[in-house]
């Protein structure tokens, strides 16, 4: 068992030791915001906002762009969010779990595609792409921002992009030497999934379709 945390921690070596903390403090911020958005709890914002803003930090440390720019982006976003999740519709209800629209799709794959555009140029201007994780990081970086953008505006779709992102990330930041990370990956893909039924049960969420 010893040889196995070795092995595990020894992606650290050499690691500022205030790094390893900021880590594991972003993950403890990270890994309830899922479940509060799951369960639509209003939390998922504060907590997410201070994720964020800690990730942003350790991330332009280890030169991970693509990576970097989302959190800045989930930044925005969350405050975006917090707005939207705090709107009535009427004087005693919220905004409403839905289905995206049509038009919301086509900004979606707009999105996309401009996240993707986006993340490559950043990499082409620094030249980042020293390594095949920057192509997947150009991927997971377009699907997160699409995810959020569907998150803040409590569309259910939301969830299959994270459970598709998240599900890449555990690997890669694995191999990133990011291991705390990668375990936050996994456990949010769980989180994810579960979300995903949560948010489509009407009887729970009052889920309408547009």
């Amino acid at each position: 068992m010893n040889e196995i945390f070795d092995w595990l921690f020894s992606q650290y070596d050499g690691i500022p030791t205030n790094l390893v903390v900021w880590e594991l403090i972003a993950v403890l911020f990270g890994l309830p915001s899922p479940w509060f958005s799951m369960t639509n709890n209003i939390l998922v914002y504060p907590t997410g906002i201070i994720s964020t803003l800690i990730y942003v930090y350790i991330l332009a440390i280890y030169g991970l762009l693509g990576d970097m720019l989302i959190n800045a982006y989930y930044f925005a976003m969350s405050i975006y969010g917090w707005y939207v999740w705090t709107r009535k519709t009427d004087a005693h209800t919220y905004t409403p779990i839905t289905t995206t629209t049509k038009k919301e799709a086509l900004t979606a794959i707009w999105i996309f595609l401009g996240a993707g555009r986006f993340v490559f140029l950043i990499y082409e201007i620094f030249d980042k792409w020293t390594s095949w994780t920057a192509y997947v990081d150009t991927f997971t970086t377009a699907l997160f921002l699409v995810g959020m953008w569907l998150m803040a505006k409590k569309k259910l779709e939301n969830w299959i992009f994270w459970i598709v992102g998240d599900f890449i990330s555990i690997p890669l930041y694995f191999y990133k030497g990011l291991f705390f990370s990668a375990i936050l990956f996994l456990i949010m893909t769980i989180i994810a999934i579960c979300g995903y039924y949560a948010w489509k049960n009407p009887s729970n969420n009052s889920l309408q379709t547009v």
